[in-house]
């Protein structure tokens, strides 16, 4: 799974990483869709990431894949079940001001901790690029779980942050993987703005 099929600007790309790049980009086309597959689809590339991650010494990522199974299966089931607080099913819905800026500040708050753990706990080259995007995502995903409209910048930021690191690392074919996420990420922000402004109009 890890030797190399064939090189993509010089770097070797593996049957994992394909395989990991196809069911992630149908994971992002289900999610804009709110289609509940997309939860069972981001376990298995999340699983198939973090391999391909150690490999990488990119400890941070890894270990965030870890918890995206973790929380995928949770949101799965609040997509299935979930309720919101008027104890409908959940819908696309906002976060309130302040929320947003707790989350913000929540996120910036784990990012200097996570990236001094993985200076003084691993071998990390990159400590602090690792870390960032790492902290981001946890956010995002939670986001994404509830169904707020927010989940769509916070991977907008992300996946930018992410290229630049995979691009340091040489993974040519994550990085098109992330700007291709950076691009879908609009796309779902609009996207799930004009299913809340429906919503919020029949709701």
């Amino acid at each position: 799974m890890t030797d190399p099929l064939f090189r993509l600007l010089g770097s070797p790309v593996s049957l994992l990483e394909l395989l990991a790049f196809a069911l992630a980009l149908w994971m992002v086309a289900c999610n804009l869709r709110v289609n509940p597959l997309a939860w069972p689809l981001a376990m298995i590339s999340s699983a198939m990431y973090g391999w391909l991650f150690l490999e990488s010494r990119l400890y941070g990522e890894a270990s965030l894949q870890l918890l995206f199974i973790v929380v995928a299966a949770w949101g799965w089931r609040q997509w299935l079940a979930g309720r919101g607080s008027d104890g409908q099913p959940l819908r696309v819905h906002r976060l309130r001001s302040r929320q947003r800026l707790l989350v913000l500040a929540a996120t910036l708050a784990a990012w200097p901790l996570l990236a001094l753990l993985l200076r003084h706990a691993t071998d990390s080259d990159v400590p602090w690029l690792d870390a960032l995007p790492t902290v981001g995502s946890i956010a995002g995903q939670i986001l994404l779980g509830r169904k707020r409209v927010e989940n769509w910048p916070t991977w907008l930021a992300v996946n930018l942050v992410s290229i630049a690191l995979f691009a340091h690392k040489g993974l040519w074919l994550t990085v098109l993987l992330y700007a291709l996420f950076a691009a879908l990420s609009v796309v779902g922000w609009r996207s799930w703005q004009r299913l809340q402004a429906i919503g919020a109009v029949h709701g």
